[in-house]
């Protein structure tokens, strides 16, 4: 009897161990984000300002955390991300012709991640100045203009 009660009590506690949240996910979730929340985020600043500069990556960063804060705008980050207007993405990879875009490079991905998450657990300054909109510098900025410019990071430059 004695050996079936401690194997109910260490399959109780593995099912128990199992369905705890990871620190990680508590520090988001005090935030008020979710692991989702930090996934579509890191996405997002791999595939749109990858290769650029970590203040790049941020402002890419704090583009989707203020749109996700305006009411004009999807109200999580994974919608902000999705979003389409007149049939098109907000963000460039998600309409790209590439099925199924490939993370081919662990070490930026790593970085995204890692300012993904500083920004969604510890958003110290948003260093856009409240930024909504961004394109590529090289780019015309078109409808752009009729914005107010507020920075220029890794290669965008930054509206609202």
């Amino acid at each position: 009897m004695a050996i079936r009660s401690k194997l109910a009590i260490l399959l109780l506690a593995a099912l128990t161990a199992c369905t705890q949240i990871s620190p990680m996910e508590a520090t988001l979730s005090s935030s008020g984000y979710t692991s989702n929340d930090l996934d579509c985020l890191s996405e997002a600043l791999y595939f749109e300002a990858r290769g650029t500069t970590v203040a790049g990556e941020r402002a890419v960063g704090e583009v989707i955390l203020n749109r996700a804060a305006d009411t004009r705008f999807p109200a999580s980050v994974c919608g902000v991300v999705d979003q389409r207007y007149n049939g098109s993405c907000q963000f460039s990879y998600r309409c790209d012709s590439i099925p199924n875009d490939q993370f081919s490079e662990p070490a930026s991905l790593a970085q995204s991640r890692s300012i993904a998450l500083e920004l969604l657990i510890d958003r110290d300054e948003d260093i856009t100045n409240g930024a909504l909109f961004f394109h590529a510098k090289f780019m015309e900025p078109g409808w752009f203009n009729t914005l107010s410019k507020r920075g220029q990071f890794g290669g965008n430059i930054f509206y609202r």
